[in-house]
């Protein structure tokens, strides 16, 4: 896949005027003004409202707010990044929680309005290196996890088993070299959560669309998959993304032959390749498309670490 037809990170995002009335109200309150100004932001996949607000006596927040349609697992997403992002120590380079709150079924979140940008997709090295620089960084800084979060192994057990799954599914249109291999996956991918096991705090979700840039500096947006692992979990995700988003292939970014690197990239890759089967969830019609396009740079950068024909 060129570096001009990835697929955006991107879904069916709410308009501010669509957002229920009693939420409208209550942000406006917060902010001590009548919005002036509402502009939705399109990274990402939930159908949400993500919004920059500027209102008439010129305050500005981020506002992120969800209701109970058309995707009911939303909610509880954005509970867990209310969670999370409240907990935050300032020292981590995320945006600031203003407040969060729900009414009528409605979870929302204010945030500080950052003047930053989403990385340049087809990806810039230098971009890419100051991306990477900051998420080592963020890295040390997290370790030992300051806060409560949950084991990786408990955060992501449920969806690692991309490869034990299709053993039990049918496999028709799998690619020839996992299909021929697909019992070996299945084993290598069974030990990815001792692999994984550490005390980091991890952002676990780490793509372009939840980066933003203001001049040397990197902001991490939306924390709702954070939870305890391997330090170098984070930057060891976000290739897959990289390398579909035009940037050098993981395979050039990550070259240590830890058994255990190895065995996540494993894991990693069968959750692409296997939720990409899938029919979109509701509400989220581009997810799939985005987790395959992953899942064709995961697969090989797998194929190269195992070395098998």
């Amino acid at each position: 896949m060129s570096a001009e037809n990835h697929p955006p990170a991107a879904g069916s995002r709410v308009p501010w005027h669509e957002v229920h009335p009693k939420v409208r109200t209550a942000v406006e309150e917060f902010l001590g003004g009548r919005v002036a100004e509402a502009v939705t932001q399109p990274g990402g996949f939930s159908p949400a409202a993500a919004v920059r607000i500027r209102t008439e006596g010129g305050g500005r927040a981020f506002v992120k707010a969800v209701g109970p349609e058309p995707n009911p697992d939303t909610p509880s997403i954005y509970r867990a990044e209310l969670k999370i992002a409240a907990a935050l120590p300032s020292s981590v380079c995320a945006p600031r929680l203003l407040i969060g709150f729900e009414t009528e079924g409605w979870v929302v979140l204010v945030f500080e309005d950052i003047e930053g940008v989403h990385p340049d997709l087809p990806w810039r090295r230098d971009q890419l290196d100051l991306v990477l620089g900051a998420a080592d960084r963020m890295s040390a800084a997290l370790t030992p996890s300051p806060i409560d979060a949950p084991p990786i192994a408990e955060a992501f057990g449920g969806a690692f088993q991309g490869w034990r799954r299709l053993l039990k599914e049918d496999a028709e249109g799998l690619d020839p070299w996992a299909l021929r291999h697909l019992g070996e996956l299945a084993e290598l991918e069974s030990g990815w959560a001792a692999a994984a096991a550490g005390d980091s705090l991890v952002h676990a979700d780490l793509r372009a669309d939840n980066i933003l840039l203001a001049g040397d500096r990197v902001y991490v947006v939306d924390w709702p998959w954070a939870c305890v692992g391997a330090p170098w979990f984070d930057r060891l995700a976000m290739l897959p993304s990289v390398g579909m988003q035009g940037g050098p292939p993981p395979h050039e970014l990550c070259t240590d032959p830890d058994p255990a690197v190895t065995a996540v990239v494993a894991a990693m890759t069968g959750y692409f390749v296997c939720q990409a089967r899938k029919p979109p969830p509701p509400g989220i019609p581009t997810v799939r498309e985005f987790q395959r396009a992953q899942g064709v740079v995961a697969l090989d950068w797998l194929r190269r670490r195992t070395g098998w024909a």
